[in-house]
């Protein structure tokens, strides 16, 4: 992946904008349990930063995925995955499809807004009886006239209690599991919309996650993107999106984590000498950093692959399963090197930790992630 000066202008203004106006503010938004969503996107969309690949009729910049791609990477200098996380929902997740598929009177309705800041968005997929396992979903819109009356339940929605609109998927007719959904808009403003108490998560403080509900919500067909039954496919396409953002925007972070331990173990001396002068300690934190960087030269490949238009599910799934375990051993590992300091809350390195577990989890486990991948091989069937 070969950056231009155009990339490098827009990292450098994604990196000060991460650097100074989500990192100082992380501590107190984990007490809050909640970031000012609104209050931070309309800072973004003055920027114009939520809508770097967005068509330029709806205020986008209309650039290819790289460009993406560079911002989602530089997010990470706000060292706050749960900040990322909810604004990869606004730019990756609950509006890719909107942006391609929607109809112009949709996207003035709702992309438009999305992408200056004024609306906040939430994509609502997951389930309870179905969060990987897309096709198991429940949640039905009855046919009425020229409306849909929707009816179910969503879980584990992130920028729920913030948002002005949810991208969801429903089930539109009786046929195949492949074949029966749609996404729709939902305003949350809407009578039977409900959006549930906030999630208590492990990790991820600083984003709002809670169950939303839907009774005899009445919406107007034209709040549907594309085609009734192509829904599936459309948020199969959404997911790889959201699968190179979570795993590019972790690259920093993972970084960091690198780079604190080396700074701590200069410092800190056990027997005599400092733990940095420790050999086995130094190969490790050299074979983990080696690790971070096949993990950003696969993400830049998927990458490639999707601006040349080319399908990049088997390469983003790559990335993301890579990307979940590694999170995992790189602040595992360095928690070790810090001794009992890795074991308090105000260690930098526990937040990722806990932070971290999530990308293993949404967007796809990784037990489907590792499904995606036998299908590429010809070892399981499709």
């Amino acid at each position: 992946m070969k950056f231009n000066d155009e990339h490098n202008a827009l990292s450098d203004t994604v990196k000060n904008f991460a650097s100074n106006e989500i990192k100082p503010y992380v501590e107190e938004w984990e007490k809050n349990e909640q970031f000012p969503a609104h209050e931070l996107f309309k800072k973004m969309g003055e920027l114009d930063l939520l809508g770097i690949t967005k068509n330029q009729e709806n205020g986008g910049m209309g650039l290819d995925y790289s460009y993406g791609m560079v911002f989602a990477e530089a997010l990470g200098y706000a060292l706050d995955s749960g900040v990322i996380i909810s604004i990869g929902v606004q730019t990756d997740m609950a509006t890719p499809a909107l942006d391609r598929f929607g109809s112009k009177e949709l996207k003035e309705e709702f992309l438009t807004p999305a992408i200056s800041g004024e609306y906040v968005t939430s994509i609502a997929v997951s389930e309870h009886t179905g969060g990987s396992d897309v096709a198991a979903l429940k949640t039905f819109a009855k046919k009425d006239g020229d409306d849909y009356l929707i009816n179910g339940q969503k879980m584990w929605i992130t920028n729920a209690t913030q948002a002005d609109y949810f991208c969801t998927l429903v089930n539109t007719s009786n046929a195949t599991p492949h074949k029966n959904k749609s996404l729709v808009i939902i305003p949350a403003n809407l009578p039977g919309v409900e959006v549930g108490e906030k999630i208590d998560k492990l990790g991820l403080r600083t984003s709002d996650t809670a169950p939303v509900y839907f009774d005899n919500v009445r919406i107007p067909k034209r709040y549907r993107i594309g085609k009734e039954g192509d829904g599936f496919s459309m948020q199969m396409q959404q997911f790889q999106e959201e699968r190179i953002f979570l795993s590019v925007s972790s690259l920093i972070i993972l970084d960091d984590c690198i780079e604190q331990t080396i700074n701590y173990c200069k410092e800190r001396v056990a027997f005599g000498k400092r733990i940095i002068d420790n050999q086995a300690l130094q190969f490790r934190l050299a074979e983990l950093k080696t690790e971070i960087e096949a993990l950003r030269s696969l993400i830049y490949r998927a990458c490639e692959s999707f601006v040349e238009g080319e399908d990049m599910t088997y390469l983003a799934s790559m990335a993301k399963l890579k990307c979940g375990r590694l999170i995992r051993e790189v602040s595992d590992t360095c928690l070790q090197y810090w001794g009992g300091m890795g074991f308090t809350w105000e260690n930098p390195l526990s937040k990722v930790y806990r932070d971290g577990r999530l990308m293993s989890i949404g967007g796809g486990t990784d037990e489907i992630m590792l499904n995606i991948i036998c299908k590429h091989l010809g070892i399981l069937k499709k």
